[in-house]
């Protein structure tokens, strides 16, 4: 795990430090898991992207195997 160095407002860190210790944690733990939440968000959206590309190669249409005209596209 690596260290890093925040520059924060004092004011802002003092209202941090007291919501963390109502939360029972620490500043530390709460960068911690905001961060984490960050990085897992942008892995499930790579992995959906890389789901949808695919799907989409996978797709007739896309390889010419199947067409849809307006009025079919439209039915309910």
């Amino acid at each position: 795990m690596k260290n890093i160095t925040l520059a924060v407002d004092e004011k802002v860190l003092a209202v941090v430090r007291r919501y963390a210790a109502e939360q029972g944690g620490s500043v530390n733990g709460l960068v911690r898991a905001f961060l984490t939440e960050i990085a897992e968000r942008e892995d499930r959206a790579k992995q959906a992207r890389r789901n949808i590309r695919i799907l989409s190669e996978k797709s007739a249409a896309r390889k010419g195997d199947e067409t849809w005209g307006r009025d079919e596209l439209h039915e309910r």
